[in-house]
């Protein structure tokens, strides 16, 4: 797999199990870039939706991606604190074009005091049903909602006290 290098404007692909693609963010900036990870930077970026409307993100965000863990997650700078959206999805794939990954449509929303909801449950049950998720599919996810609720207890990762402002201070030096 391809590796994209630090400084890099890159686009990020979000599609659905059925291969359709789901959401386009234009732009973010490689903060890291390995085999295994990928640590992005983004603000007021323009984001396609599969209809074809578009928006632009409100405040500055960190997105974090594994090559091995079934979720993704974006950490939004609000004025308030750090909020975090966890997309339960298949690992990334970087491929020169894009960081791409299958959303899974179950999330997790974390406030900035730690606490945090498990979202759109009834959207992956339609959704399983609808585009035929396998079995094994739903274990893989079941164990990754697990992995994510315990790094958000633990403050691993993402969650960890500095993980947001050093990557920050780093996507402020890439744009300067």
């Amino acid at each position: 797999m391809a590796v994209p290098t630090e400084g890099k404007a890159v686009q990020i692909h979000s599609y659905k199990h059925d291969g359709k693609i789901h959401r386009i963010w234009e732009e973010s900036t490689v903060l890291k870039g390995t085999r295994n990870v990928i640590i992005g930077g983004n603000d007021r970026t323009m984001v396609t939706e599969s209809d074809g409307r578009t928006w632009i993100t409100r405040e500055p965000a960190i997105c974090f991606f594994h090559s091995e863990l079934w979720f993704n997650i974006i950490c939004m700078i609000r004025e308030d604190g750090i909020y975090y959206y966890c997309n339960l999805s298949s690992p990334f794939v970087y491929d020169h074009e894009a960081i791409k990954y299958i959303d899974y449509d179950l999330d997790i929303k974390v406030y900035p005091d730690m606490t945090f909801t498990l979202l759109d449950e009834d959207e992956y049950e339609a959704h399983s049903k609808q585009m035929g998720y396998p079995d094994v599919i739903d274990k893989i996810l079941q164990q990754n909602v697990d992995k994510l609720v315990r790094w958000i207890r633990q403050r691993k990762g993402p969650f960890a006290p500095d993980f947001v402002d050093n990557w920050y201070e780093r996507y402020l030096t890439h744009r300067r």
